[in-house]
């Protein structure tokens, strides 16, 4: 009697954090393009279980989810052993909420992260680890001399107001938010470096897009243009004339995706991942071109600035594209009008027309 041939056993990409806004997007490409995946996330933020039934509505037997806290080192272990590679998004994510409990920012962000190398080490020493950073390991880039024309701060520096800030800008954490993200980030460069693990770090600017629950603390443009279109006053902390370059979501995801095919020639690397100069907007900026595309304006209410905030910072993303091979990132201007026809459709639900299921999110 011929034995029955073996199941073939299915080992998935991890995904942690993979039910907050970026973390899900990329859960959906993996998933779409064919590969099994596994979102590990605590749920803690609001309004983040709707990314998961909409993963789970799309890509039924694509994808898997466990709820777990980043801290928990038994369940990350156990994915991580499992995992084909490991996008880490999980993180505590607003400086407010670290300003007002800092011991809860370090445990999450740093403690959490070193866990999850550990366990990378010990289990899966082989497999690509890609690491969401932040610009924030910056600091506030106070000592940029900056001037305020035509409505928006600007280096005075001319290659930096050409190009942004580059990968050589010396690292200076600001917040314990800044603080304990600079030391995850620190941490996944040096398990590369001191026990050759296959980890990248992405230092992101401003991303945003579909499936983003924005709010006044982080996730700020579909933020705005949720309160623009609700009629709700919308909080400018600073004057509203500091730059971001901002990146939509899709390019964040390539970007993401790259790193893991390419890891080999880019383990041990740091990169600045944002819109680059050609997407560099003020705050006021998004907000004229949300009032255009919802056809409502805006309520403004001005509040003191706050710690940390940068005046200015704009990704030189030149270094990213050539290591990884990257096209020219979508215009903000379509990116911020694709958003606001997402919320206008969804909402923070997620989509029960079918034929709204069918359709990639890059679409």
């Amino acid at each position: 009697m011929t034995p029955a041939p073996a199941l073939r056993r299915i080992r998935p990409v991890l995904v942690t954090g993979g039910a907050g806004f970026i973390g899900a997007n990329l859960a959906q490409r993996l998933a779409r393009d064919g590969e099994h995946v596994l979102v590990l996330d605590s749920l803690a933020r609001p309004g983040v279980e709707a990314n998961v039934d909409w993963l789970k509505a799309v890509h039924a037997t694509r994808i898997s989810f466990v709820k777990a806290d980043i801290r928990d080192f038994q369940t990350c272990a156990d994915a991580v052993a499992d995992a084909t590679a490991i996008f880490h998004f999980a993180a505590q994510v607003a400086v407010t909420t670290a300003l007002n409990a800092p011991l809860e920012d370090f445990a999450v962000n740093a403690a959490g992260t070193l866990g999850l190398l550990e366990a990378v080490r010990i289990r899966a020493p082989q497999t690509p680890l890609v690491f969401a950073s932040t610009n924030k390991v910056y600091g506030a880039l106070s000592d940029l001399p900056l001037t305020l024309a035509d409505g928006a701060y600007a280096p005075r520096d001319l290659d930096i107001a050409r190009f942004g800030i580059g990968e050589a800008r010396a690292l200076d954490f600001h917040t314990p938010y800044g603080c304990s993200k600079g030391t995850a980030d620190q941490y996944v460069l040096d398990y590369a470096r001191t026990f050759g693990l296959k980890a990248a770090v992405m230092r992101m600017s401003c991303i945003y897009g579909p499936r983003q629950m924005g709010t006044e603390d982080q996730g700020w443009v579909a933020h705005f243009l949720r309160r623009i279109a609700s009629g709700e006053a919308v909080t400018l902390f600073g004057d509203g004339h500091q730059v971001r370059d901002v990146l939509y979501v899709e390019d964040a995801v390539d970007a993401y995706l790259a790193a893991r095919a390419r890891i080999d020639q880019v383990t041990g690397r740091a990169f600045n991942l944002g819109g680059g100069p050609s997407n560099a907007v003020t705050l006021r900026h998004v907000i004229a071109h949300a009032e255009q595309v919802l056809g409502r304006q805006a309520r403004l209410e001005l509040q003191p600035w706050r710690t940390g905030d940068q005046r200015y910072y704009v990704s030189d993303t030149r270094t990213v594209r050539a290591a990884l091979g990257l096209p020219a990132p979508l215009d903000w201007r379509e990116g911020v009008a694709r958003l606001a026809q997402w919320i206008g459709e969804a909402g923070h639900q997620p989509p029960t027309d079918k034929a709204l299921i069918a359709q990639p999110m890059e679409a």
